[in-house]
């Protein structure tokens, strides 16, 4: 198969490898009185990264309601216009949340909730259908998940919705998930810095698309950032929250800086960027993988994509990249 495409899971919809993450796009919005956003956005160029994307050959979209609380998939709605024949679309669900304050105010995953959230989703992003709609509570009680699944069933009926999927970090709440007949992926953290086999191996088992939530490490795998980084405070990563393990009070974790030394040279091999490397990593990592590296600027989007170009590192590439690491396992 074309190194460029990948097959979303069971839903047998044909996606980019590399995909567009549209968290950042979304603007400022707040989360229990702290910053959840990628600080301050302009929206004519998030469209412009939208449409440079497009062109390079990115195909696969992943938004969530709650980014910006609506922005992300206004803005995303906005650049796709007459477009939507050309992409693959993901969204996600769960969170509910005050636009006019920007504020997320709570968690609701109720059957009635989830179809009001699906509806204004579609209503923000100005489509009839979401390709591939995702659980945004990662950790939501495992004895809802029939509930769940029969109600996202119903929407594919519908026509609302083709597939769905949960944006988790537990591989028995994925493989849980995964007993839904239109169940195609999970959304979860893995990148060169940070594995994750157990979910892999739940993928291949139920042959769920693997969606790589925070593939360049929120930034840390682009180089831009060194041991005097500072973050703003308006950024998610300058608070630095319990779960932000790259960066802690604002500044780029220095254990996973040395990892990234370790490792720069094979990385930036052949011509590549060194986030173009730590994408490539993941293309080689799996067959299932796509990787949804966050972009708000044409820049990002021309770097990101360049990595379709370049395809999967080399398993010899992914065996010297475990020898460096090994010393740094904990």
């Amino acid at each position: 198969m074309n190194d460029s495409f990948r097959t979303l899971g069971r839903s047998g919809l044909q996606v980019s490898a590399i995909g567009f993450g549209a968290w950042a796009i979304g603007g400022p919005f707040m989360a229990r009185g702290k910053p959840a956003g990628w600080g301050p956005v302009d929206d004519e160029e998030s469209v412009a990264a939208v449409h440079r994307a497009l062109d390079l050959g990115v195909t696969f979209f992943d938004t969530a309601d709650v980014y910006g609380t609506g922005h992300s998939e206004r803005v995303l709605g906005r650049a796709l216009s007459g477009r939507w024949d050309e992409v693959v679309i993901a969204t996600k669900f769960g969170n509910t949340f005050d636009a006019a304050t920007r504020t997320l105010t709570g968690q609701d995953i109720s059957p009635g909730y989830l179809r009001q959230a699906c509806r204004a989703s579609l209503e923000r992003l100005g489509t009839d259908h979401i390709d591939l709609y995702q659980l945004h509570i990662g950790d939501a009680p495992p004895e809802r998940v029939d509930e769940l699944i029969a109600t996202l069933e119903e929407l594919v009926d519908e026509g609302l919705i083709r597939s769905y999927g949960w944006s988790t970090d537990d591989p028995e709440r994925a493989a849980a998930f995964a007993k839904g007949p239109h169940c195609a992926a999970v959304q979860h953290e893995i990148n060169v810095l940070h594995d994750a086999p157990a979910m892999l191996a739940v993928c291949d088992t139920h042959e769920l698309a693997s969606v790589n939530r925070g593939p360049l490490a929120m930034g840390l795998l682009t180089g831009k950032y060194g041991p005097d980084s500072r973050l703003p405070m308006d950024d998610v990563r300058g608070d630095s929250p319990a779960w932000m393990t790259f960066f802690k009070d604002g500044r780029p974790a220095p254990e996973f800086l040395a990892m990234l030394d370790a490792i720069r040279d094979i990385l930036t091999s052949d011509g590549r960027t060194l986030a173009q490397g730590a994408l490539g990593w993941l293309l080689a990592r799996s067959g299932r993988t796509v990787p949804i590296p966050g972009i708000r600027t044409v820049a990002q989007a021309e770097q990101n994509a360049g990595a379709l170009r370049h395809g999967p590192l080399a398993q010899a590439q992914l065996e010297q990249i475990d020898e460096l690491l090994q010393p740094h396992a904990g």
